[in-house]
């Protein structure tokens, strides 16, 4: 009864951090599916979440590995502010081209769309994984349901998103925005990392103060 209870508790801490933590990835794969046909969406959406179900899958085998590297943070940051550029080029030239009613206006390719969601579900599906691991901590069980209400709460949010953004453009600013600022916090964590691990002597805090 007592393993039983601390596995509810358990269950109900990594729903809590799916509702905090889903909704980066979420934002992206709405953001990606919001920029194209509306019969493609529900492609790119469902490829998303396959997508970031893999992630956390490798993510989750090779979490102890991954964390020892140094150089993890700075390329997932980069990773997602170039992810950001590419989606406020995308707001800007779809303002521009609804401006301009003789131009016809161009919509993204599926392959781009899934290109942005790949490259942000390797940057953002790390920190999910490890908050779950910590919680689970040797409960297979535990690990494997945390990260299966992880992927149907990114579907579900996704789905909803690219609905939202494609309608009202301000919010999709607003996730661009929520982009840039969570690359910018890996990238600074990054370089908190490699000056202590490569020795630059920089002012910088330690890596267990960045976090």
């Amino acid at each position: 009864m007592e393993a039983f209870t601390g596995m509810l508790s358990g269950l109900a801490e990594i729903i809590w951090l799916n509702i905090i933590l889903s909704g980066d990835n979420a934002v992206v794969i709405g953001l990606a599916a919001a920029g194209l046909p509306a019969h493609l969406r529900g492609r790119a959406v469902l490829f998303g979440v396959i997508a970031a179900a893999v992630m956390r899958i490798i993510f989750s085998i090779f979490a102890t590995m991954l964390l020892s590297l140094w150089w993890i943070d700075l390329v997932g940051g980069l990773a997602l502010l170039y992810i950001a550029w590419t989606f406020f080029k995308e707001l800007r030239e779809e303002k521009n081209e609804a401006e301009v009613a003789s131009q016809p206006m161009l919509q993204k390719s599926l392959g781009q769309a899934l290109g942005q969601i790949i490259l942000a579900d390797v940057s953002m599906s790390l920190d999910n994984v490890l908050a779950v691991a910590a919680v689970a901590r040797n409960n297979l069980q535990l690990l494997i349901v945390g990260l299966g209400i992880s992927i149907v709460m990114m579907g579900l949010l996704g789905g909803l998103l690219a609905k939202v953004l494609e309608r009202f453009k301000i919010i999709a600013y607003i996730g661009v925005a929520l982009i840039v600022w969570i690359g910018a916090q890996l990238l600074w964590e990054g370089i908190i990392m490699a000056n202590a691990t490569l020795h630059f002597g920089l002012p910088l805090p330690l890596p267990e103060a960045a976090h």
